[in-house]
């Protein structure tokens, strides 16, 4: 007997493909289906049309229980079990009780979620996939971007989902089959022999930390980073006159290797007088590429169009199309890549200099495709 077939996989060439795959899934009318990519993808979750997920319920409902479980505890402690009187304050005081009542707020709530998910949702320590192991899992695991119908759909056919999976450019379209010994294997999360693992596991994970933190750390050599002959922040100094150790820098003293960017909040004076040192070339503009699409190109758009990749998240930018842009000087981009303008931050953080000016030379690129003249064409 052979084994169920748990569901047809495909592989995309790209997020933007992806997220047409899934809108034609979506008007194909299956609803039991899923995506996976290796980095999260911008909308995908209104694509899919996925319903709120009821683990907000259960960060709801424990975070209640650790605030009125904290407010309760505090209150029987300073009203019947220990109440004192701390600068003619009320037993009851509750804006001493805020603090810890948020803190047992998040924890609970953070902490407590996560372990449902781990143990209702996800079915741990069972942690047994169809799609583990297969060539389709790896794929998207690394590079590949794809869909999973699952067999169980209302209106699954295999033949159909193959065609239809290949209509909207999937490709290595592949069954999944799964053996149900596997997937149940019986294995419960109040097994002795787990409960047996996860104590041996906290004996020795307990008993290696106090080892490590209470007698190696103190042995040399790691006792040396104690024991240096160092002058801690803000500690006092008998070298210097002033009897402290931390000291001044020198007016005008710039870090090695660095220096100020000369024109911050002088735009009209960055489009004077900077002016691109990179020659345009076929290595530059692909550097400036590779700079645009991954930095410029989640809110101008992949072409600078001011379409933003992000799906309507965050408000679009002006295009880099308009005659403004086209008729700033170069130090002008260059100078809103390095300080931010409006609401776009500042990018001299995540970008090097030669590189703003490589994208400043792929701006104009695009610029120029845009509004090609007949002599650019021959």
């Amino acid at each position: 007997m052979g084994k169920p077939l748990y569901s047809v996989t495909a592989l995309f060439a790209s997020p933007d493909a992806l997220l047409h795959a899934v809108e034609e899934t979506v008007k194909a009318g299956y609803t039991k289906y899923d995506v996976h990519s290796p980095y999260p993808i911008h909308g995908i979750e209104r694509s899919m049309r996925l319903r709120t997920s009821p683990l907000g319920y259960f960060a709801l409902a424990f975070g209640l229980l650790g605030a009125f479980g904290a407010v309760g505890l505090m209150t029987w402690i300073t009203l019947v079990d220990y109440p004192l009187v701390i600068g003619g304050k009320p037993f009851w005081s509750w804006p001493a009780f805020v603090p810890i009542a948020f803190e047992l707020t998040v924890l609970l709530a953070s902490v407590l979620t996560v372990v449902t998910m781990i143990v209702v949702f996800l079915k741990f320590p069972n942690n047994s996939h169809p799609l583990h192991d297969t060539p389709y899992m790896k794929r998207v695991s690394s590079d590949g971007f794809g869909i999973s119908i699952q067999a169980d759909d209302p209106s699954f056919d295999e033949a159909v989902v193959r065609v239809h999976l290949a209509r909207v450019a999937g490709t290595a379209i592949a069954p999944v089959y799964y053996d149900p010994e596997e997937m149940d294997h019986g294995q419960k999360l109040f097994d002795p022999r787990f409960i047996g693992v996860l104590i041996g596991v906290a004996v020795v994970v307990s008993g290696g930390t106090y080892v490590a933190l209470n007698k190696v750390a103190f042995m040399e050599p790691y006792s040396w980073m104690m024991e240096q002959a160092k002058l801690k922040p803000q500690a006092p100094s008998t070298l210097f006159a002033d009897g402290k150790g931390m000291r001044t820098p020198v007016p005008g003293t710039v870090a090695r290797g660095f220096l100020p960017y000369a024109y911050a909040g002088k735009p009209d004076e960055a489009g004077k007088f900077l002016v691109n040192p990179l020659p345009p070339s076929a290595l530059v503009l692909e550097r400036g590429r590779t700079g645009f699409l991954t930095f410029c190109s989640p809110c101008h758009g992949n072409f600078g169009r001011g379409d933003s990749r992000l799906r309507g998240q965050f408000p679009n930018p002006p295009t880099l199309l308009s005659d403004k842009v086209r008729n700033w000087p170069d130090g002008s981009i260059y100078h809103v890549i390095t300080e931010g303008q409006n609401i776009m931050p500042s990018y001299a953080g995540q970008v090097r200099k030669d590189d703003r000016w490589a994208i400043v030379h792929y701006i104009r690129a695009l610029q120029r495709a845009h509004f090609a003249k007949e002599s650019d064409l021959k």
